[in-house]
Parts: structure tokens; sequence; C-alpha cells
């Protein structure tokens, strides 16, 4: 494959896709890979040494419980022909659907990397590698959190798309932060952040409540003005905001000094400032999304959000 068939082939990955569940297992795998890559590590690694890693990356980045199916990847993207495998003869000739569990990954010892000639391909253009880490990133994680995967995958959190090729992607609605933060009367749902430097709004975004990457759309009813922090830590799952009430739920992973967790938590509980007209209140059917897709269960004061 030349390049551009290369970053059409990673474009085009198969994902494992219910209605709009989040699927970012194979994703992640990649951009793990692509890193291996880039610094110069073996060209196949043991299921035992990705495991840890896979596993703390599904944890921050996937939905709640997405960590449990960790091993799902590492076995099924070689149907997408981007991957080897390579192991006991009588585990390898198991049909594609057969999914080995954990224990047998583990004690097999599977090695897993991308075929010989796509890693010589990345290897020797590491521009490549870094467009198609950055298609990846784009393509499924929010703007807000997108360095932070790009890091904590082992890559560098500015790398770059330098590539114009691939599929048409879906287009954004260049008016959707102005409208969303209007309709909230510019300022933080949350804290209440208004801060302007002349007629600029200083720090506000407009944050997607189901994200645009999982085919959230650009209304205002599914959209939240956000201070740049807590859109951030609302797209890592921090916390979450209740439907019909619209009251926000902490979660009860947070953690941080005494300081820094009363500052946070000195919203839990509270009501979302809402928007200034009735129509443009967040959509039960997006905050029901955010909770199950992206909040780190369990809520603070309860069992679930």
């Amino acid at each position: 494959m030349n390049r551009d068939e290369i970053i059409h082939a990673f474009d085009r990955i198969r994902v494992w896709q219910r209605g709009d569940r989040r699927a970012v297992h194979k994703p992640l795998l990649v951009l793990y890979a692509l890193a291996r890559v880039l610094n110069g590590d073996a060209a196949m690694v043991d299921w035992n040494m990705a495991e840890p890693r896979l596993k703390e990356l599904l944890e921050e980045f996937g939905p709640a419980g997405s960590s449990q199916t960790r091993h799902n990847p590492f076995w099924h993207l070689q149907t997408d022909g981007l991957w080897q495998l390579d192991g006991p003869p009588e585990l390898l000739a198991r049909p594609a659907a057969a999914t080995p569990t954990l224990a047998e990954l583990r004690k097999s010892h599977v090695l897993g990397g991308f075929p010989k000639a796509l890693r010589a391909a990345l290897a020797g253009d590491p521009g490549l590698a870094a467009t198609i880490a950055s298609r990846i990133a784009d393509a499924h994680f929010p703007e807000s959190i997108r360095s932070d995967v790009l890091a904590a995958a082992g890559l560098p959190p500015d790398i770059a798309d330098e590539s114009p090729c691939g599929e048409q992607r879906r287009r954004r609605d260049p008016t959707f932060r102005e409208k969303v933060l209007c309709a909230y009367q510019y300022r933080c749902g949350v804290c209440g952040h208004d801060l302007r430097l002349g007629r600029q709004t200083v720090g506000l975004e407009a944050a997607h409540i189901q994200w645009f990457q999982a085919k959230g759309p650009d209304e205002i009813p599914n959209g939240i003005a956000l201070c740049s922090l807590h859109h951030k830590v609302f797209d890592l799952g921090v916390f979450t905001v209740l439907p019909e009430a619209y009251q926000i739920v902490f979660s009860q992973h947070l953690n941080g000094n005494d300081e820094t967790t009363r500052r946070f938590l000195s919203y839990q509980g509270a009501a979302l400032i809402l928007p200034q007209a009735r129509e443009y209140f967040p959509q039960a059917e997006f905050l029901n999304w955010h909770r199950k897709e992206v909040f780190k269960n369990p809520g603070r004061g309860s069992a679930g959000p």
C-alpha cells in the first residue's frame, strides 16, 4: 500500500457499534501501537505487556466497564488487515469470532503488532504515523481531551495531521459555539464564569453533551456553555448532569487535595445554570448518553448518578 492507501485503511477500521455507544477499543490499541513504532520498540508486543496499558487507557478514556473487554481489539484488529498475531497455532487457527479469553492470551503469550510491510512504512515515515494518530484521535475523542489521550498512549500531545487525504468527514456547524454561548448568556453553566477581554470571551467554550465524534448533533440542546476547565472534566467524565432536574453530580473517583476537591465539590448537587429559553435546555437523550458513555460511575451520594 502507498501512503494514502495506508491512511485510508486506518480511517476505515471497523469499530464495534450499537446505536450511539462509544467503541474506542481499537482506536486506543492503534494509538498505543503507533507510539511503539515511533519509539523504536520491538515490532511485536506480548499481550502480558500490552494488557496493563490498554486497561489503563480504557479505564480513563473509555465508557464504564469497557476495560473488561480490553483483549477484544488485540484479537479482532487483524480482521482489518492492519494487525498480525503470533502464538500457538491451535489458538490462532480459531475463527475471528472465537475471541480468546484474557487467561488464554496471557498463558499463551500471544504477540501482536502491525504486519511487517506496514511497520516498515510507518517506521520509515514518522510523519505518516503522526498523521494516522492525529486522525484517529480526532475521529474518536473531543478536542478538549485529545492531547490527554495522545499523551497517555505515549504519543506527542501536539502531534499534527499533515495529510489532506482520507474519506470525507462529517462537517461541523461553524455557528454551534456562538449559538450555545448566546443561549447560555455567555457564562459557564456550572460556575458562572463570564470573563471577557473587551468584547472577546476568555476561557468559555461550547461543549457537546453527546460527543460530535459519537454522532452528537451540532444543536443547542446538545450543548452546554462551560469554562475550559469544566469542559475538559465534563468530557473526562468527572461530572454529569441529570435530566429533568438538571442537577450536577460528581464522580466518586474524583480526588485531589482538600482545597481542590472542595472547590469542585461545591457544585455537587447544584442546578445547572440553564439557558435563557426552554427550547435550548439540554435534552434528556443527550444527557443520558453522557451518563452511560462518559461519566465515571458511581456518582457521589448514590450508587449511581
